[in-house]
């Protein structure tokens, strides 16, 4: 009897429709290569990618969205939402979803080459728009911030955008200056210099959090990237100091800084830590196994922005140290894998894909471990949303599309070591 055998890595094509030939004494299989070329436009067949990765996303999509309807379903009983339903915010965070995978759905379909080709007229693209923040009448202010651009749907906050374009810029950079990476002057200065002009936009409007993801996506591509360690601890020491002498001619950030210190004190309680000691009486009541989901106290307007920036405490009092430890492992988890993605593309010799994808971990793993560690009173007070969780429109549109280019990295690595063609 002959034993009809399929090509391990056959097309859909060939599965279904392919012929098999047999004589008497032996059977032979057309010899079918799927491959795709990862430069073109073509979309490309899905045939293998990180099935694992996705299905990470989708769940913390899925429990950020269901954390949002619990913070956000007591918010009709403040007179400032009078007029907003009980389900108002989680349908603007369902269609804010919805555009964002379809956005994603796009974005992995495009080739990483073009993405590297576009990086430079894409930061120069953050860079306009954080300007325009700025302007009178085009820029929308909310409790003494102006960083939303109003969309008429949805209010676009340009410093996620300016989080994804430094990404593929800085790592757009390294490669250009890969054989100066030792050279002071041409390697460290003029990202310094990028780095710099986007802070200040920042600062101005003002948005110390954004600023600091961003200079920790920056600097750790450039070390990734090979930047001489001497060179790295210095800009890290300018960087610190730069961080210290805001603080300390701020006022507010100063004020800030001790009220998180002793968040307890009678005179930071009520004022500049009234946040903080919520959020920490919310985990305290979260126990080990919380309070069951939708029972959460701290949501009913004791806890302000329980749906954004402090979505973390609502999921320790209503699920407790185990849906908190949950979340800090899939976060953990994102992270290394984005990780080993963008190291498996640099073995490949792919290096922009590479360095991309770890900015991106940097992105992922730097901005939930702040949000965390501001929930928990581990860091001062900052307006850095939880990612892929959190309400917001514009961060979770950025975030699945760089997680979708991290997918495309992921796909054209696999094609590459399939005996594919780049």
């Amino acid at each position: 009897m002959t034993t009809l055998r399929l090509p391990r890595f056959g097309s859909l094509r060939a599965r279904v429709s392919g012929l098999w030939r047999s004589d008497a004494s032996e059977s032979t299989a057309i010899p079918v290569r799927d491959w795709i070329n990862v430069s073109s436009g073509a979309p490309a067949r899905l045939l293998a990618f990180d099935q694992a990765l996705l299905c990470i996303v989708l769940a913390l999509l899925a429990l950020g969205l269901v954390m949002v309807y619990s913070a956000s379903i007591a918010m009709p009983d403040n007179p400032k939402f009078t007029l907003y339903s009980p389900t108002h915010f989680l349908v603007r965070h369902l269609v804010s979803l919805l555009i964002a995978v379809l956005a994603a759905l796009v974005a992995v379909q495009v080739p990483v080459s073009f993405w590297e080709k576009s990086a430079p007229w894409i930061f120069v693209g953050a860079l306009i728009l954080l300007l325009l923040v700025l302007v009178p009448f085009i820029g929308k202010g909310v409790n003494g911030a102006r960083r939303w651009i109003p969309l008429g749907f949805l209010n676009f906050q340009p410093s996620e955008l300016a989080k994804l374009a430094m990404a593929m810029y800085a790592a757009g950079y390294m490669v250009r200056k890969m054989d100066a990476r030792e050279n002071f002057w041409q390697a460290v200065l003029p990202m310094a210099f990028a780095v710099a002009v986007v802070g200040l936009l920042l600062l101005a409007e003002p948005d110390m959090g954004a600023f600091l993801v961003i200079a920790m996506i920056a600097m750790g591509i450039l070390f990734l990237g090979g930047v001489n360690g001497r060179m790295f601890l210095l800009i890290t020491s300018v960087l610190i100091g730069a961080f210290v002498l805001m603080i300390t001619l701020s006022d507010w950030r100063r004020e800030r800084i001790f009220a998180y210190l002793n968040p307890w004190d009678e005179k930071y309680t009520l004022g500049k830590a009234y946040q903080l000691s919520h959020s920490l009486i919310a985990f305290g009541r979260g126990e080990f196994f919380g309070q069951g989901l939708g029972a959460s106290v701290e949501k009913l307007h004791y806890l302000p922005e329980a749906h954004t920036d402090f979505l973390l405490a609502v999921i320790a009092e209503e699920l407790g140290f185990v849906g908190v430890a949950c979340v800090i492992v899939a976060f953990f988890w994102l992270s290394r894998r984005v990780f080993h993605i963008g190291r498996q593309a640099i073995a490949l010799d792919r290096v922009y894909a590479g360095l991309y994808a770890q900015g991106i971990g940097i992105w992922m793993g730097g901005q939930a471990f702040i949000n965390m560690g501001v929930n928990l009173g581990v860091l001062p007070t900052k307006g850095l949303t939880l990612p892929l969780m959190s309400y917001g429109g514009s961060a979770i549109l950025m975030n699945m599309i760089a997680l979708a280019i991290v997918a495309r990295v992921d796909i054209e690595n696999r094609q590459l070591m399939r005996g594919g063609r780049a």
